[in-house]
């Protein structure tokens, strides 16, 4: 039996001898780039129904079918947390969705703030990195990232039932602050959400109004970058109340 050299997500569904009709950019990628031949395997996976072996039946320049022969892995849906962040320089951007998809993020939202410095974002760009991103890790789920919304109507909204996380970089030399390390002993609700401000900061009228509804963390001595931020953060949820605990 051939071993599988590339990995794929598909919007189609899954399971023993499931034929699955490939996209013309599909084909092209896994016949015009990765020189697949009939017989060879690919690993597939939809976010929803595990990994799948199948094996090429019809290649064609613009198309071409695989049949699923076994399941692989397993479904493996990360814990329904929420990473909330402030758009900054594209590729900075582009690093904070593939690291959400890989740590374990159920929802990737972006938000607007008063110094957020990108008010636009290519939401389909995006999730497309996320896709990528499961992939390559081995990941059988997907995170939707959806699209941008102003930091104000996104609390005015907020479910009573998801714990909000606001990472504020004012409490760096705050020895008092609150830490993920301090609440190790707290049980959370199955819904949290974490949200890392943007390279300006928070105003003092988005601190107040946060502080209102969010607990407010330190996620250490020293002022990380946005982006370091979002995976620092994710780590120490992670490791204390996801699933890598």
């Amino acid at each position: 039996m051939k071993g599988a050299k590339v990995r794929l997500y598909v919007d189609h569904p899954l399971g023993q001898g499931q034929s699955v009709a490939l996209s013309r950019e599909q084909a092209h990628y896994l016949f015009g780039v990765m020189r697949l031949r009939i017989g060879d395997a690919v690993l597939l996976f939809n976010g929803t129904q595990g990994e799948w072996r199948a094996e090429t039946a019809e290649a064609g320049k613009r198309g071409g079918t695989l049949i699923c022969t076994k399941q692989t892995a397993p479904q493996q849906n990360p814990p329904d947390l929420w990473l909330l962040f402030a758009p900054i320089k594209k590729a900075r951007t582009d690093f904070i969705v593939e690291k959400a998809t890989e740590l374990g993020a159920s929802r990737i939202q972006p938000v607007q703030t008063e110094f957020t410095n990108s008010e636009r974002i290519r939401r389909d760009r995006l999730q497309a990195h996320a896709v990528e991103a499961a992939e390559q890790c081995g990941g059988t789920f997907v995170p939707p990232v959806a699209d941008i919304r102003k930091l104000p109507e996104l609390l005015e909204d907020w479910p009573n039932d998801r714990e909000l996380f606001f990472c504020d970089e004012a409490t760096v030399d705050d020895p008092a602050a609150s830490s993920l390390e301090k609440s190790a002993n707290r049980t959370l609700p199955q819904k949290a959400a974490l949200l890392i401000g943007p390279e300006g900061g928070f105003s003092e009228a988005e601190r107040a109004r946060l502080r209102d509804i969010a607990k407010t963390i330190s996620l250490g001595p020293r002022i990380l970058r946005a982006d370091t931020a979002a995976v620092a953060a994710l780590t120490l949820w992670q490791s204390r109340f996801g699933d890598w605990a």
